[in-house]
């Protein structure tokens, strides 16, 4: 008998799939007949409301005669709107990754003193990864998905941590600020070791700095050379915080309160939201923005005529370019409509950085697609809601006019939003709450038991 390869498929797999995809297919009518809120959304995007948190709001519409009127988009971070908390520390030239990151998990901003003694503890954890760690487990069978090795290097952590399944809130914490503080040791790591053992690239592992920033570190141990500009650190640090938060409905927020509410630990519970956050739809979506950009500038060969846009964007709604999917990637949001008050913080900033990079006219093309696609899409489709560009739409063409690798733009979401994972974590443990169990509906008639020697 031929010996199976592991991942191959052969025709018997091939007829047990198609058989369990018969099985599994539901007539979508009964999602309307049962009231069923697919995605746990309704049709103009409202979430199900599944709990009560104080970290973070998004605010997407008012309620003016009692009726649900779409506004500008508004973010908060334990009732502080986030374009305040950006105005200040920009304006006072600071980092705000460790700021913000103390007021989400301790829920006041801290003072000067409360503020340093809080980075020196990232910066203590951020060079105590395990001895070995780097040789032993993340140069070892280096993946090409610099999120999966992120997920393998978390659990691993496991069998280093002594009090691993101890879920006080006390121990819980010292977990999360490790994680905080490493995930970008891990990631880049991850991306150096793939590059030298499978594209034969030189291996760079530079130790982080205590003096540096985060942002700083990410850039340094990433770039052989550890230079970058004051400007491309700020604005990677911006980015850090735009992705911090985002309320705990968002799926790999909502799959920290579902993981943690079981009592299971604290590596499990971030590598599941590791691997929420990896999926296209979630983390991945600024990959597609900047993969849809590269198509366009391919195929609109004047990229100041907003008529050759506008023919390219139909194509995308025609399934006629790109990846064929009828998406124009990075407009949109599940919750926001009329904006997204992440990526209006960030234009301003990628503007300049456009400058920096010489690349001004790629950003003129993006502010076009930014202005038209809203109008492309809504003489196309009924919208049950307003769409604007949201933040991935910005942070790709950030990433990559930084020259940053495409495998590390999520690793680089990760490496914010686990500062969220870790406050809705404790938050989920603090308030003692039950397992969640949504129900689902059986629409199986029932069928009587037939012998095997019958059927």
């Amino acid at each position: 008998m031929k010996e199976l390869q592991y991942s191959e498929l052969t025709p018997e797999l091939l007829h047990l799939a198609k058989l369990s995809e018969e099985a599994s297919q539901i007539d979508s009518e009964l999602y309307y007949k049962y009231d069923v809120k697919r995605g746990l959304r309704d049709l103009n995007g409202k979430g199900v409301l599944a709990g009560l948190t104080e970290i973070s709001d998004v605010h997407s519409k008012d309620i003016i005669n009692g009726q649900e009127v779409p506004c500008k988009g508004e973010l908060y971070y334990r009732g502080r709107n986030v374009k305040d908390l950006v105005k200040g520390f920009v304006s006072e030239k600071r980092y705000g990754f460790e700021e913000i990151a103390y007021l989400l998990l301790f829920g006041t901003l801290p003072n000067k003193k409360e503020l340093d003694t809080f980075t020196t503890l990232l910066n203590d954890y951020r060079t105590q990864l395990p001895s070995g760690f780097v040789r032993d487990i993340i140069m070892k069978a280096p993946s090409s998905d610099m999120m999966n090795t992120l997920a393998r290097s978390v659990l691993t952590l496991y069998s280093y941590d002594d009090r691993a399944d101890d879920i006080t809130i006390p121990n819980v914490l010292r977990q999360c600020l490790q994680l905080i503080s490493i995930i970008p040791l891990l990631s880049v790591y991850g991306y150096q070791a793939y590059q030298h053992y499978h594209n034969g690239k030189s291996l760079y592992i530079h130790t982080p700095s205590h003096e540096l920033s985060m942002s700083e570190n990410f850039l340094h141990i990433l770039r052989a050379d550890s230079k970058y500009s004051q400007l491309e650190a700020q604005i990677l640090d911006l980015a850090l915080v735009l992705h911090m938060e985002h309320g705990g409905g968002n799926n790999s927020t909502f799959t920290t309160h579902v993981i943690s509410s079981s009592g299971t630990d604290t590596y499990s519970v971030v590598a599941a939201s590791l691997g929420s956050l990896k999926g296209p739809r979630h983390g991945g979506a600024n990959i597609k923005v900047v993969q849809m950009f590269e198509d366009m500038k391919e195929h609109v060969k004047d990229w100041e005529d907003d008529d050759e846009i506008r023919a390219y964007l139909n194509a995308l709604l025609n399934k006629d370019a790109f990846d064929h999917s009828g998406l124009i990637y990075g407009i949109g949001h599940a919750v926001y409509s009329l904006s997204d008050p992440r990526a209006e913080i960030f234009r301003s900033f990628v503007s300049s950085l456009s400058e920096e990079k010489h690349k001004s006219a790629e950003f003129r093309l993006a502010a076009a697609v930014e202005r038209l696609a809203p109008e492309v899409i809504g003489e196309k489709r009924k919208i049950y809601k307003g769409v604007s560009a949201n933040v991935d739409f910005y942070s790709g063409f950030v990433y990559q006019m930084m020259d940053l690798p495409v495998e590390l733009y999520t690793p680089i979401f990760a490496m914010a939003r686990i500062v969220g994972w870790s406050a809705h974590r404790i938050e989920e443990l603090a308030n003692n709450g039950k397992i969640i169990r949504p129900a689902y509906k059986n629409i199986h008639e029932s069928v009587k038991y037939v012998p095997l020697a019958e059927r």
